[in-house]
């Protein structure tokens, strides 16, 4: 079947279906310019939001972020936040939340990531995680990503973003051809 034009809404071709969908990545006190960098990139990729709430562990200045965007940084739908508390007050405008953590409670593939077309996936900082506040306000909107037994103990966090991103899209994908579930 082909394509329908770009004017028409019910169009299913990936390049106007990632233009109707608002995904944001959130990345809660990065810490590691590279693993920004490579979100970023992803981000751009797929037309999502990169946010990034402070403090951060690197300069944004850096050489070392951009370079890890290679030449897309510029490119990278960016928004810094001061702090937690002033990114979740506009949260409920962003869309539907979804926190990753290996302490979650369900895998990513059981949630309903993709039930409406602007969703949130919020990540933690790559030592420590998501706060134990988030964990405990926000329970039922935590997912896992599955791994085999052994000595992993986590999956890299610009990994996780691009895995997160692209199974979000899925889903939102797979509920605009079949209707939601």
């Amino acid at each position: 079947m082909p394509y329908a034009s770009v004017d028409d809404t019910d169009c299913r071709c990936p390049d106007c279906y990632l233009e109707r969908m608002a995904l944001h990545v959130v990345l809660v006190h990065p810490e590691i310019h590279w693993n920004t960098g490579n979100a970023g990139r992803t981000c751009v990729a797929t037309g999502a939001t990169l946010h990034l709430i402070e403090p951060l562990g690197f300069s944004l200045d850096d050489r070392a972020v951009k370079r890890a965007g290679l030449d897309y940084w510029e490119h990278v739908d960016l928004r810094v936040w001061k702090d937690w508390d002033t990114f979740e007050a506009e949260l409920p405008q962003l869309g539907t939340p979804w926190f990753f953590s290996t302490r979650g409670r369900r895998t990513f593939w059981d949630a309903p990531l993709g039930e409406t077309s602007n969703t949130v996936l919020v990540f933690g900082r790559e030592t420590g995680g998501l706060p134990a506040t988030l964990h405990t306000r926000y329970a039922e909107q935590f997912v896992t990503m599955p791994m085999a037994e052994g000595p992993i103990r986590s999956l890299n966090l610009s990994t996780s973003v691009g895995i997160a991103v692209y199974e979000t899209l899925r889903q939102q994908r797979a509920v605009q051809r079949e209707g939601p579930r």
